[in-house]
């Protein structure tokens, strides 16, 4: 999937626009720099990430490869996350985001393009 713009569904229900990290250069910037800080943001095919050069705290939710959630956390700036057996990809978001979707350890996950998810397809 690219850099358009999705969709963020958690247990289902669609919670927050989504920028999709497929790239290399995409992970690598991450958050850093972004204002105001995207919703969401999914990390593909990573297992842990870093807080370096950001300054206010994310939620971080490591994720299988069926899309659910293993674990949660919160990434203070300058920390990291260490890689966890079974974890595919991330999920960064605002400190606070979780909570507000009710995402927790068990959920699952999904992304959709703006077009599929306007049309309950994807």
């Amino acid at each position: 999937m690219a850099n358009s713009s999705a969709r963020l569904f958690v247990d289902g229900r669609e919670v927050a626009d989504v920028v999709i990290a497929d790239t290399w250069a995409r992970r690598a910037r991450g958050m850093l720099g972004r204002r105001p800080l995207p919703a969401s943001m999914w990390f593909v095919g990573e297992a842990g990430v870093h807080g370096m050069g950001m300054t206010q705290p994310l939620d971080v939710a490591l994720l299988d490869d069926a899309g659910r959630v293993v674990a949660t956390t919160v990434l203070r700036p300058f920390g990291m996350t260490r890689p966890r057996r079974g974890v595919v990809d991330v999920l960064e978001a605002p400190r606070g985001s979780f909570a507000a979707w009710g995402l927790v350890v068990g959920s699952t996950l999904a992304r959709h393009a703006d077009d599929a998810a306007a049309t309950g397809t994807g």
